[in-house]
């Protein structure tokens, strides 16, 4: 696979979402992003977890529309997690201030960094 191609893909299990991303998560692949996430992001009833470590670029659209899956679960009550984040896309997290948002502290996601 082309590392800049965005690729998405879903695994729906009994209790969760599992999203993995793919590529670069940018203003070229919001659309298709927004497509497959948004019903997901819908459902309530079951976490939803993004999985980042095939994740080569995003910017700040990609992250704004991470920021709008929060800030949705969170009107919902529902459980939201971002995981397995590559460490430079993890320093553009810290250096724009968003890790705060995803952190284990905020009780709408279960967590964000490292391996899960």
């Amino acid at each position: 696979m082309d590392r800049k191609r965005f690729h998405i893909v879903h695994d729906e299990q009994p209790d969760r979402h599992m999203v993995y991303i793919k590529g670069e998560l940018d203003l070229a692949a919001a659309e298709q992003f927004q497509r497959a996430v948004e019903p997901l992001a819908n459902d309530a009833t079951k976490l939803l977890v993004i999985h980042l470590d095939e994740l080569t670029y995003i910017d700040s659209t990609g992250i704004g529309m991470l920021v709008a899956l929060l800030k949705t679960r969170k009107k919902q009550g529902a459980r939201f997690a971002i995981e397995n984040v590559p460490p430079k896309v993890q320093r553009l997290f810290d250096l724009t201030g968003v890790s705060y948002f995803f952190s284990e502290a905020n009780d709408t996601t279960e967590r964000i960094g490292g391996q899960s």
